[in-house]
């Protein structure tokens, strides 16, 4: 078997192709086993930490308002290296690439288990947010270059499930963690699974030249200098905004006008260099172009809901983290599963018609959890099933719609396409937490805030009905 496969990979990159991508079965498995393992590392790394924040603020004695900036840190440092990612693997290759994500991640995972204050471990948060801001986008551009389009969704579908399942997985993971151990492990637990992706990485993915044989081009600097800095801003302000329930105070509204002027910026300089940090000539592409629509506004309502369930069981209802980490357990489930079958399916069937029945199946869902919520002392499994029926729509919507915006691109395009679409959840995300933060903070934390909370989510869903009536109907 070992010798069919290194065949296989051997008639797909001749002598001399060293940077050419091996699209061979067994390579696209190699690569997928490493790059789940560290997406499932960084998922999960992300939710635990939220979870910690309260102990976290106990163990250091500092308040948390500042404990908060471990998150915010995190998040902005990895901000500012995403739009690197393309210009990274052209400069060092993938492989290189993707081992610096995964030791700078490791080893700063680490350093925070030893930080003795809370600014060593927010230093140190960064140093992870350096390394996870590469994961993902290098991961997904080695995969989605290695996938032809008859696996391209069976890809897509297991990329996904990190991402989709992680935020459920880690709020019962870190509650285990911080009631059975201590602070430090939510921490340490991610070195010995960084240490195999290291060796998985090593052992399997292909070596490879910067493009090919070709020099890459020179680092977009100004380009650089105005996406980084403005993402950054950006996802800050909107952060903020969130936290305090309001936008208009300066220390809120300045971040992210400047932010959002900064990348309006970018985006004229990239529509006129010749090298770009980030090729945004890529939705000229009218598929791809509806499809990070659709998603944009999928992702704010989903995403941006995650954040109501467990306050709402924490503090409406009483329950422990632990038992509200598990009620998330069946949504997980649903959605995980949902996504293995769709994005299968999205090469065999209309995506069009997929796509948008997982739209009214999750909005549906989403507005029936409100309704249900927002009964006084409703029975727990009600507004678990509705939210079940959330997930279902989930898995038929988010994967299959970034299979089919990404699989008809060229290969030397996956690379900006894997960006692109990282930055689109990153701040589409943002923007939706800030405005269900805001919505439940004007309605109030009771059971009918937490409806009208829900309610608003749902209808950014179906306004996701508008663009995704453009997308195809079949393959292209």
């Amino acid at each position: 078997m070992a010798t069919t496969e290194a065949a296989d990979g051997d008639a797909q990159a001749p002598p001399g192709s060293r940077g050419a991508p091996d699209t061979s079965p067994s390579a696209l498995n190699r690569i997928l086993l490493v790059v789940i393992t560290g997406s499932l590392m960084s998922v999960l790394d992300m939710t635990i930490v939220n979870v910690a924040l309260r102990d976290l603020s106990h163990a250091f004695g500092a308040p948390l308002e500042t404990i908060q900036w471990t998150a915010t840190a995190y998040t902005l440092a990895l901000a500012a290296v995403v739009p690197t990612a393309p210009w990274t693997m052209a400069r060092i290759g993938a492989k290189r690439a993707y081992l610096t994500a995964l030791v700078l991640f490791t080893l700063g995972s680490l350093l925070a288990a030893c930080a003795w204050d809370a600014p060593s471990l927010i230093a140190f948060r960064v140093v992870q947010g350096l390394g996870g801001g590469l994961l993902m986008p290098v991961g997904m551009g080695m995969a989605m270059a290695a996938a032809d389009r008859e696996r391209f969704g069976r890809t897509m579908a297991l990329l996904g499930l990190p991402v989709l399942v992680g935020p459920v997985a880690g709020p019962v993971l870190g509650g285990r963690l911080l009631d059975s151990l201590s602070w430090q492990w939510i921490f340490l637990v991610n070195v010995p699974v960084g240490a195999l992706a290291l060796v998985l990485a090593v052992r399997l993915l292909r070596p490879d030249a910067p493009r090919g044989t070709a020099p890459a081009p020179g680092l977009d600097v100004p380009g650089l200098l105005m996406l980084s800095p403005g993402l950054a801003l950006l996802l800050y302000g909107l952060a903020r905004g969130g936290e305090r329930g309001e936008f208009a105070t300066p220390g809120v509204l300045l971040p992210a006008l400047l932010g959002a002027a900064l990348m309006a910026g970018f985006v004229r300089r990239s529509l006129t260099v010749r090298h770009p940090l980030l090729d945004l000539h890529l939705l000229r592409d009218r598929t791809f172009a509806v499809g990070i629509g659709t998603l944009a506004l999928f992702t704010c309502g989903y995403f941006g809901s995650m954040l109501l369930g467990p306050v709402y069981w924490q503090q409406v209802r009483g329950w422990s983290a632990t038992a509200t980490g598990l009620l998330g357990v069946p949504v997980g489930l649903a959605v995980g599963t949902t996504m293995q079958i769709a994005s299968r399916r999205v090469d065999k069937v209309s995506p069009r018609h997929l796509i948008l029945t997982g739209i009214v199946v999750g909005a549906a869902g989403m507005a029936l959890t409100g309704l249900l919520i927002g009964v006084e002392d409703v029975p727990a499994w009600q507004p678990v099933s509705a939210s079940v029926l959330m997930g279902i729509g989930a898995g038929m919507s988010l994967m299959p719609t970034t299979t089919t915006a990404s699989r008809d691109l060229p290969r030397d395009r996956m690379a900006a396409a894997g960006t692109a679409l990282s930055i689109n959840a990153q701040v589409c995300a943002s923007v939706g937490t800030a405005l269900v933060s805001v919505v439940l903070g004007s309605a109030g934390q009771d059971p009918a805030g937490f409806r009208t909370s829900y309610l608003v989510a749902a209808a950014l869903l179906t306004l996701a009905l508008i663009p995704a009536t453009r997308l195809p109907t079949g393959r292209t």
